[in-house]
């Protein structure tokens, strides 16, 4: 009985993490859609190094790689290799899919 309640409670917090982690993708969007300045990709490498961190805290170790890609992908961007955008953006986009897929298997 209480495996199944701190199992419970463990999943609730996952899908805490998935819904904050999904508000987090979208602002990354948002920021490297809306424009390239230097806060906004910076605030995109921020946001990625978050997730990673704590990705793998919670038992998503494909939401922790992929943040990591952002996050190393955004640095690029910010050091002036402007060939990257696109692959900040493949990256947030596998990021944003490994959430959605991850919340859909907790419902």
């Amino acid at each position: 009985m209480v495996d199944l309640m701190v199992d419970q409670e463990l999943d609730e917090l996952r899908r805490e993490f998935l819904a904050e982690s999904a508000d987090k993708v979208r602002e990354m969007e948002a920021s490297v859609d809306g424009g390239r300045s230097m806060e906004s990709i910076e605030r995109v490498t921020y946001l990625a190094h978050q997730l990673k961190g704590s990705g793998g805290s919670y038992g998503f170790e494909r939401i922790s790689s992929e943040a990591a890609e952002v996050e190393k992908a955004a640095e690029r961007l910010l050091q002036g290799e402007n060939d990257v955008l696109e692959s900040v953006r493949e990256h947030v986009a596998a990021l944003r899919d490994e959430i959605e897929k991850q919340a859909k298997a907790l419902r």
